[in-house]
């Protein structure tokens, strides 16, 4: 306890001694909390309980989708001041942090590293349950495990365990399609429907019947197409006997 009231006081000055008044006791009594383990905030939505009231408000936003700090530049919003400021460095052009291999700039040095493993293949971090390796964070991948969905839809209920899904999803209630092509104008909802939508164009057709050699844009048309042979088949079987 001495050593945190001596920290507190120098992070102040190390020229004023602090009294101990209820703020001070309120701050001590917080850090308390990360030697102790004790989380008095819980979540009433998911149940997930904090040590402090602060991360509780903003984990709470989560649930409600609520987004109070907004980007002045680009409109953007967002449900803590940290991914805020993280933000607004895109703008500002920030990127001091240059990756030696392909010359990307980021503004965080840990987005640097999290970006270097995808030239080295690196994935140091192995999950506990099923033993599969990422490159970073494993706590979405974790959700597949427990089940947890802190993402919810306040329109329809739905929960989601990513964010980005959430996004998508809100779309369907919205109306909104922000993907565009290029060439016919029409919109989709999702960056991958788009990208299926624009292989029509270029007339990127991967996917070959081994039957009769046609060809598919998609894969799920092409599944379909191979069930005509499937009961052509079935057809012929049944007028030989």
């Amino acid at each position: 306890m001495l050593i945190f009231w001596t920290a507190f006081q120098s992070a102040v000055s190390p020229m004023i001694v602090v009294t101990c008044t209820e703020l001070n006791k309120e701050i001590q009594k917080v850090h308390m909390r990360s030697h102790t383990g004790e989380k008095p905030y819980s979540c009433t939505t998911c149940g997930k309980s904090f040590s402090e009231g602060g991360t509780l408000t903003v984990h709470m936003r989560t649930h409600t989708g609520e987004k109070p700090y907004v980007c002045n530049t680009c409109g953007k919003r967002f449900s803590n001041a940290s991914t805020y400021k993280r933000h607004t460095a895109i703008h500002k052009e920030e990127k001091p942090y240059s990756c030696g291999t392909c010359g990307k700039h980021f503004c965080r040095h840990d987005y640097l590293v999290f970006h270097m493993r995808t030239h080295t293949g690196e994935k140091p971090f192995p999950c506990s349950n099923c033993g599969k390796r990422f490159p970073g964070n494993l706590k979405v991948h974790m959700r597949t495990h427990t089940g947890e969905k802190p993402y919810s839809c306040q329109t329809c209920g739905k929960s989601f365990s990513k964010g980005d899904t959430l996004k998508v999803h809100m779309r369907i209630h919205t109306g909104e399609k922000p993907y565009v092509c290029n060439t016919c104008g029409k919109r989709f909802s999702e960056k991958s429907k788009l990208k299926r939508h624009t292989a029509i164009h270029n007339e990127e057709k991967p996917y070959s019947c081994g039957t009769c050699g046609r060809s598919f844009c998609r894969q799920s048309t092409l599944v379909l197409h191979m069930r005509t042979h499937t009961v052509l088949q079935q057809l012929q079987t049944v007028l030989q006997q």
